[in-house]
Order: structure tokens, then sequence, then C-alpha cells
């Protein structure tokens, strides 16, 4: 049995959103916690309250056993870009991409 939270258009650019997701995969779900607390990046408090989420949805939808669960799966996939202008000399714009993610966590029981 496995757990999910997802959360979509976050606005954090998937390529820094990665780097704080490859730090629990495979962890226990307290460590995860843990590590996310102090990681020094704009994606871990987003990241951190999807495992709360996740968490949540596996104790009181699927009945599982909180000191069992570990991250079996993390990912932050690209979503939709926002454009954006930027004016430049001699009347040109040149293009503000504003990327988004979508984040997901799965947990599942040892």
């Amino acid at each position: 049995m496995e757990a999910k939270a997802l959360a979509s258009h976050v606005r954090i650019a998937p390529r820094k959103a990665q780097q704080v997701v490859d730090l629990i995969r495979g962890k226990q779900v307290d460590e995860a916690l843990a590590i996310l607390k102090y990681v020094p990046r704009g994606a871990a408090p987003v990241v951190e309250k999807l495992v709360k989420s996740a968490i949540a949805n596996a104790e009181n939808n699927h009945n599982m056993n909180r000191d069992q669960l570990y991250v079996e799966e993390a990912y932050a996939n690209q979503g939709p870009t926002m454009k954006r202008f930027r004016p430049r000399a001699m009347g040109r714009a040149t293009t503000i991409r504003k990327r988004t993610s979508h984040i997901g966590v799965v947990l599942r029981e040892k």
C-alpha cells in the first residue's frame, strides 16, 4: 500500500526543487522531515509540507503505521512556464521564463 501527495504549479524551478527532493528519497519519514527542516533552500518548506500531507494520507486513509513509513518516490517535474517580458536597450524586449514545478511524494510501509 502506498500514500501519495502532489503539489501542482508550485512557483519554484524544477531544477532547484529536484536538489531538495533528491535529499529525502529512500529515507525514513522522520529522518526526511529532519533533513528538510534544516535545508537552506526555497523548495524545502514546500516539500516538507508535502511529506506531512502524505503522512496524514497514509495514517487516515490507508491505516498505515507512521513508524514504518519511508519515502519510496519523490519527484519534481516541470510544469507550465509563465512568460514575461522585460524592456531592453534600443526598444527591444527580452523574455523572462518563470518556471513552475509539479512536486510529488509517495510513501510506502516497510
